[in-house]
């Protein structure tokens, strides 16, 4: 499943980040690795708010269907 599907407040695990290699690396330097767990906080207008390693970050829902979570 993506994390763009993810319910709010439920912890996840991320298992695999995809797409091309700019965006696997857009999302690494913003924390989004393998093994990481991230938790929705919120979404607001069709964007995400997340907390990975200790940071919110808002993503919007296209990028999050690149990030694979358990």
């Amino acid at each position: 499943m993506s994390l763009n599907t993810a319910l709010t407040g439920e912890k996840r695990i991320i298992r695999q980040v995809g797409g091309l290699y700019e965006t696997r690396s857009f999302l690494g330097n913003l924390g989004f690795v393998e093994g990481s767990d991230v938790t929705v906080i919120t979404e607001l207008g069709g964007n995400l708010i997340v907390n990975v390693k200790g940071s919110r970050v808002a993503l919007s829902k296209e990028i999050a269907s690149h990030i694979i979570i358990s």
